[in-house]
């Protein structure tokens, strides 16, 4: 059994890639082995982590919610 914790550099650039063809108005940063999505409008948010759910990166994604 293979474990992999993190994102690759790879997976990380399409995952960006997807998001910003999604047109919704958030930032995307890839740091270290995570992406992070920020955006003024929660719903926004939403909209981007329903399309990342609906599409299949060949990896699970795992969506943790950071407020200041």
């Amino acid at each position: 059994m293979h474990i992999n914790q993190g994102i690759s550099d790879e997976k990380a650039r399409e995952i960006v890639k997807f998001v910003k063809g999604t047109g919704v108005k958030v930032q995307t940063q890839i740091q270290g082995d995570q992406l992070r999505v920020s955006g003024k409008k929660k719903d926004d948010l939403q909209a981007v982590i329903k399309s990342l759910k609906d599409h299949d990166f060949d990896i699970p994604l795992q969506f943790t919610n950071y407020r200041p």
